[in-house]
């Protein structure tokens, strides 16, 4: 544990911050699985299902979790699965 001030503050920041970088990771891997999983047994919604996966995957983009490059490979492995 630090001894100085604002690296004690920095300590309480960076958990607070880590904890909401896995929160919104872990909601986007939920949500390309399920479109993954949807693609596979030939679900009803399975177009909705993916197209929520891209906006989440967009989303994390926006929030910096993502880099730009590894979303629009995600996406466009999506979209192969879509058109297959």
């Amino acid at each position: 544990m630090p001894n100085i001030k604002s690296a004690k503050k920095r300590v309480k920041v960076i958990a607070v911050k880590s904890a909401k970088n896995q929160a919104g990771r872990s909601a986007l891997r939920t949500q390309i699985k399920k479109a993954n999983v949807a693609l596979e047994t030939g679900a009803a919604d399975k177009a909705e299902t993916v197209r929520a996966a891209i906006k989440s995957i967009d989303k994390a983009v926006a929030k910096g979790l993502l880099h730009k490059n590894t979303a629009a490979r995600r996406k466009s492995a999506l979209a192969k699965k879509v058109n297959a």
